[in-house]
């Protein structure tokens, strides 16, 4: 039988909300049953359950995560025309003897699926894991406007079908909006829940980035978690995401510890080093602890955005540092 399309899915006879918090409860109880949710785990179609196993490539024994590289790290180079995005996991390889990628879906002409298998082609054949791809500039889906809201959701659909094919694990989307606090929580646990519930189908994750606005507060961003309470539905936590507004921040720390437990990937954000190789914003040490201590061990994606150092030479600052933190946890 053929598979219906997110927008069919939305618009059939048989889409009622009420279904859909049935199927809801049943993944929070899978959720509360096991303790590998921030393991990467997904649902597979047919409702067992995968595990995003550690890659050996770029980590080395004495580390508790592998290590992927965000694309937004070398968005100078992309931006410019002096790197395509089908190249971009050969230039991790080669550059930075990094063997996972995170993609940007503002880097690629189309959420088309051939371009997608001409991209998972050349990241088999030099031996890439693709781990996630980060969507931007397709709708906030914590829009309190029924007709946005529901459009946002239906604009991510292609990019589950993609990430499918391109073996990730997770989509990475942003749950801001427009109104109070209280009524784009309410919006967000309806957008992530309709398309948890798509992605489900596909085994493909829908992860939540501290990301601005109220998704900086991680307190509601957990909240927004518990909510939705579904398995393939949870965050990526980013080391340097955690301001609100431009007047309020968020305590990093505190925000790691909220964020962790419902975390399917994690973001090393950088900016600036000392002498020694540490990052000169934040405690890479104590935030690795944290991770550690919430049971993670998954990919932890660099993303470099100083400007002090060159593209190449900020992520292998970070890539060093996350090897000399990790290795003493």
């Amino acid at each position: 039988m053929a598979m219906m399309s997110g927008t069919e899915i939305l618009k059939s006879e048989n889409y009622k909300p009420g279904n859909m918090q049935t199927r809801r409860k049943f993944f929070k109880n899978a959720a509360l049953a096991t303790a590998a949710v921030s393991a990467g785990q997904v649902v597979l179609a047919n409702g067992s359950h995968a595990f995003t196993a550690p890659e050996s490539g770029g980590k080395g024994k004495e580390l508790f995560f592998d290590i992927s590289l965000a694309e937004w790290s070398l968005n100078g180079l992309l931006f410019g025309g002096k790197l395509d995005n089908l190249d971009f996991p050969a230039y991790t390889k080669d550059n930075f003897d990094i063997h996972a990628v995170e993609y940007v879906n503002q880097f690629f002409p189309s959420a088309d699926l051939d371009y997608a298998k001409k991209l998972l082609k050349r990241t088999e054949d030099i031996g890439i894991k693709n781990v996630l791809i980060m969507i931007d500039d397709e709708g906030n889906l914590g829009e309190t406007a029924e007709v946005n809201r529901k459009k946002s959701v239906e604009n991510h659909f292609k990019w589950v079908e993609c990430a499918q094919v391109l073996g990730c694990h997770s989509i990475r989307v942003n749950a801001g909006g427009r109104g109070s606090e209280t009524e784009v929580a309410s919006a967000a646990d309806k957008s992530l829940t309709e398309l948890s519930q798509f992605a489900a189908d596909f085994g493909i994750n829908v992860i939540v980035e501290n990301h601005g606005g109220y998704s900086s507060r991680a307190s509601w961003l957990a909240s927004v978690m518990r909510e939705v309470g579904m398995v393939n539905c949870g965050t990526l936590p980013d080391f340097g995401n955690f301001r609100i507004s431009r007047d309020e921040s968020y305590d990093l720390y505190q925000g790691m510890k909220e964020l962790m437990p419902f975390a399917k990937g994690v973001s090393a954000k950088s900016h600036d080093f000392d002498e020694e190789g540490n990052e000169t914003e934040k405690d890479f040490y104590r935030i690795l602890k944290i991770v550690k201590d919430a049971g993670f061990r998954g990919y932890i994606g660099i993303e470099y955005e100083g400007n002090n150092l060159s593209e190449n030479d900020g992520i292998m600052a970070t890539k060093n540092l996350l090897i000399k933190a990790g290795s003493s946890i």
